[in-house]
């Protein structure tokens, strides 16, 4: 009974309660805000609802860690140890999941360091920033009409590919020429402003070659 009473004022003296349930909730619903953010405005191509169920357990697993850490120094040497064996690998497949990732860890990091309003101000700061910069920013440079054009053909050749891509295309640049026993292969880097556009490109090309294969790749980022 001794030791537990012991344990308990210790506990006391080195974590406040009281502080603690606080940052676990703030951490828990700037983890909930992060998460609706992600879901709602990334432009990830995986599953964002699926990898955005790790946000909360991953931001309250960091303010966990933070708080026992900086209680004691006997386990933050212990965590130091435990990290150079432990390594951690997440299938992290997009630059932007990984600024997700960091943003999740700093809330945990702050609040566990017992300064929610830091990361209240912080975050109010940064998603305005990031919505700026990934849906307005981008749309100054992106588009939707350009493409990269791939034509496989057996018995057409590069004046015949280009001549028919040109009467739909606004803008077409050979990128690159293979030429093997299996066929031509050329590929262009194009812009067509409308879906009819892109239709008749297909229609052009069939004509000239029935078994002509055609593969259209959307290329927002690509600079004309």
């Amino acid at each position: 009974m001794l030791k537990f009473e012991e344990y308990l004022a210790d506990f006391t003296n080195t974590v406040n309660i009281l502080d603690f349930i606080i940052n676990m909730v703030v951490a828990t619903l700037l983890s909930l805000l992060v998460k609706w953010f992600y879901v709602k405005y990334a432009k990830s191509f995986s599953n964002r609802e699926r990898f955005a169920v790790i946000f909360v357990p991953m931001a309250l697993a960091t303010l966990l860690i933070i708080t026992v850490v900086q209680a004691s120094i006997a386990l933050s040497l212990g965590l130091v140890g435990a990290l150079s064996i432990v390594r951690f690998r997440a299938a992290i497949k997009e630059p932007e999941e990984l600024t997700y990732i960091f943003l999740i860890i700093g809330i945990g990091l702050t609040c566990g360091a017992n300064k929610p309003l830091l990361a209240i101000i912080a975050l109010a700061f940064i998603l305005p920033l990031i919505y700026f910069n990934s849906n307005v920013v981008t749309k100054t440079y992106k588009a939707k009409n350009r493409l990269l054009v791939n034509v496989k053909s057996k018995s057409l050749d590069v004046n015949g590919i280009t001549s028919a891509l040109s009467k739909s295309c606004e803008y077409l640049e050979l990128k690159r020429v293979e030429d093997n026993a299996n066929g031509l292969l050329v590929s262009f880097l194009a812009k067509c402003d409308t879906i009819e556009k892109v239709n008749e490109l297909t229609l052009e090309l069939k004509k000239l070659d029935s078994n002509v294969n055609i593969n259209l790749m959307d290329q927002p980022e690509m600079v004309l």
